[in-house]
């Protein structure tokens, strides 16, 4: 690995990593009515998966020695509710880690580097190419197409948590960061209706 990759990747760790190692123990063990054990189930759940993993066990087999183990569950409505929630709180996680990449994009990328108007205007310069370039924009055309992937379609009121997290983990608010999270642990993700193009 490359000085520059191994900078970007303990940059990555410091700025990502820790802190949702920090703000997702925090989001864990909020206390919402009903899903107070949920949040500690998480970790447990992924080690089960990992060794079942290992050991060659079908997913089913694993959820199940999950539930035996972790649970005193009789009937598959508690089970189904359990992983209802298990999936609702790790959908939370997601956006807590999209929120801490938003907040440390500008330090993790260069923004100003490699394949940017910037750097080719400063090549240009450099290369006395201005000629080059003023030719070759004459024919030069870019088509702009908008797409959304629908596994990372979020509401707004996701979104606008997001954005307002990311400033808050940005302005080092513990309190606000705090707030969002339980913003986060209560908004409903699950839309009734489908996304039109528009939303997405």
């Amino acid at each position: 690995m490359s000085a520059i990759n191994s900078t970007a990747l303990q940059q990555f760790k410091n700025l990502v990593g820790i802190k949702f190692q920090l703000y997702n123990s925090l989001f864990t063990s909020l206390p919402f009515h009903r899903i107070e054990r949920t949040g500690f189930l998480i970790p447990i759940l992924l080690l089960n998966c990992e060794e079942g993993y290992k050991k060659g066990l079908s997913p089913v087999d694993i959820i199940e020695a999950f539930f035996k183990a972790q649970t005193n569950y009789k009937k598959e409505e508690e089970t189904q509710d359990l992983l209802f929630r298990l999936v609702q709180y790790i959908e939370r996680q997601v956006v807590l880690f999209d929120a801490l990449e938003d907040a440390s994009f500008k330090e993790i990328h260069d923004l100003g580097g490699t394949g940017t108007l910037k750097h080719l205007s400063l090549e240009v310069e450099t290369q006395q190419k201005q000629e080059a370039l003023a030719k070759k924009l004459q024919d030069f055309s870019a088509q702009l197409v908008l797409t959304a992937h629908p596994t990372q379609f979020y509401r707004d009121a996701v979104l606008g948590i997001i954005h307002d997290l990311s400033h808050a983990v940005n302005a080092n608010s513990e309190n606000q960061v705090y707030s969002y999270l339980q913003q986060l642990g209560r908004t409903p993700f699950f839309q009734k209706q489908k996304p039109t193009p528009y939303d997405e």
